[in-house]
């Protein structure tokens, strides 16, 4: 294996574009192999590379990781991310948690009907704007940090950022109402390592576009139509 964490996806976001968020956020550089064809996917499960017969799929420190919330875990825990006790460690979980559940509304939005993206879009909005977002309004406006758990840079920090990011791409004034989010948001974004993922020519990741969904339909042989939420 390479002494570079190697990543196993397409080469767009889906649910590896948080795992190279988190390593980007802790500096560690990292390969890719894009998945561009059925062979190349079916190789893959033939050589038992893929426990639960899905990427995303990381090999990193000896071992082949699957399963996106296993592979995050390991990764902030390995680059302390991950908060100095178990009472952090439960807030970060719970906060990445409740950033996943907003994320997952935009997940599946490359692949909807033109018809389906325009009501999963105002949904997107409303969830973030009246639950999710006023929560992490409050946790920073009530504890006076700079960062959500700890006063310490972690996992949530940047899975949240990623969030605000993906939703100011739906609605670039999302943050109008959200005063502790703004200055977050430009706190979070001033980090070196983030500044530096989040430069042009970075292994980021661009919004999906039609060539995205269909390579990832074509590999995965994903026939069906996605509804929206």
């Amino acid at each position: 294996m390479s002494a570079k964490p190697k990543l196993y996806y397409f080469a767009g976001r889906g649910k590896m574009e948080s795992i190279r968020w988190l390593l980007a956020a802790a500096g560690v550089e990292f390969e890719e192999e894009f998945l561009e064809t059925r062979d190349q996917y079916e190789k893959l499960l033939q050589g038992g590379s893929l426990l639960f017969q899905q990427v995303p799929m990381v090999e990193m420190d000896g071992m082949r990781m699957v399963q996106t919330r296993a592979i995050l875990s390991y990764i902030a825990a390995k680059y302390n991310l991950y908060g100095k006790d178990l009472k952090e460690r439960a807030l970060i979980d719970m906060y990445v948690g409740g950033t996943d559940d907003l994320m997952g509304f935009i997940l599946m939005f490359p692949f909807l009907s033109a018809e389906d993206k325009e009501k999963q879009c105002a949904t997107i909005v409303q969830k973030a704007t009246s639950r999710y977002f006023p929560v992490y309004e409050k946790v920073l406006k009530d504890h006076g940090q700079d960062f959500l758990v700890g006063n310490n840079f972690s996992w949530a920090d940047v899975h949240l950022l990623e969030a605000i990011l993906m939703v100011e791409e739906k609605k670039s004034d999302v943050l109008s109402g959200f005063p502790q989010l703004q200055a977050f948001k430009a706190r979070i974004s001033s980090i070196p390592t983030i500044k530096k993922f989040l430069e042009p020519g970075s292994q980021r990741k661009p919004v999906p576009d039609d060539k995205y969904v269909e390579t990832v339909r074509r590999v995965l042989h994903m026939y069906y139509d996605v509804k929206a939420n």
